[in-house]
């Protein structure tokens, strides 16, 4: 794979709480990774592994103790917080287990939300992107409803289709299946690999279910905030 491919990149990460406190504690030991854009990805571990910690560093919520990490070829860790939000705000697209829509909005605007704190009112361009985004999501005939009309699979897909509206290199995944039933699951996964392969955008998905890791073609496995495996299927 060549660098050009590369979206993320930690070198000798290492992150640390309550430092120089008699409770100071290391959760993250000398990370090592790299994710391309074709990586279709899971990061498992046990509860208390260190996936959370590590997941807000790699989505630039918070920094690293030591060590570096690169998005798009660009370290990270002497930004400014404002250049730091820049990028994070144009490269990653973030979706979580509960899915924070904005319920008074409507489905659109939920989904337009990101590049109309960017740039303010959304263009024609943006406009028509978030209709397509909304097609390849299934919830066309929902774009003028108000969230709070939707169920909740449906509400996790338009918070994709709002994760993918800046067109990022990366989509972080937090446990983005975890409170939905496996036929709607499995859907939502679907559409993670559509997003991998049709917008060349890495995917990295955090989760708990063995299954869901299974089905991914990469296997991040963190254990007390170490890599105990990184194994890509044959």
């Amino acid at each position: 794979m060549s660098n050009h491919d590369e979206v993320l990149r930690l070198e000798a990460l290492k992150k640390s709480y309550n430092i120089g406190q008699p409770n100071e504690i290391e959760v993250l030991h000398g990370i090592n990774f790299a994710i391309h854009r074709q990586d279709f990805a899971a990061l498992i571990g046990p509860s208390g592994s260190g996936k959370s910690t590590l997941l807000n560093i790699l989505g630039l919520l918070d920094q690293p103790t030591s060590g570096e990490i690169y998005l798009l070829g660009q370290p990270t860790s002497q930004m400014e917080d404002q250049q730091r939000t820049e990028l994070r705000g144009k490269s990653i697209g973030f979706v979580f287990q509960f899915h924070h829509l904005i319920q008074a909005f409507t489905v659109i605007e939920n989904v337009l939300m990101p590049l109309m704190l960017a740039h303010g009112k959304p263009n024609q361009q943006a406009l028509d992107r978030a209709h397509d985004l909304l097609k390849a999501v299934g919830l066309s005939q929902f774009a003028q409803r108000k969230a709070s009309q939707l169920s909740g699979g449906q509400q996790q897909r338009v918070a994709i289709a709002r994760a993918l509206i800046t067109q990022p290199a990366l989509l972080l995944a937090d446990e983005p299946t975890g409170n939905l039933d496996s036929q709607t699951a499995s859907e939502v996964f679907e559409l993670f690999r559509e997003v991998n392969e049709q917008q060349n955008c890495a995917v990295l998905l955090v989760t708990h279910d063995p299954r869901l890791s299974a089905t991914c073609d990469r296997t991040i496995q963190l254990v007390d905030g170490r890599i105990e495996r990184d194994e890509m299927k044959s």
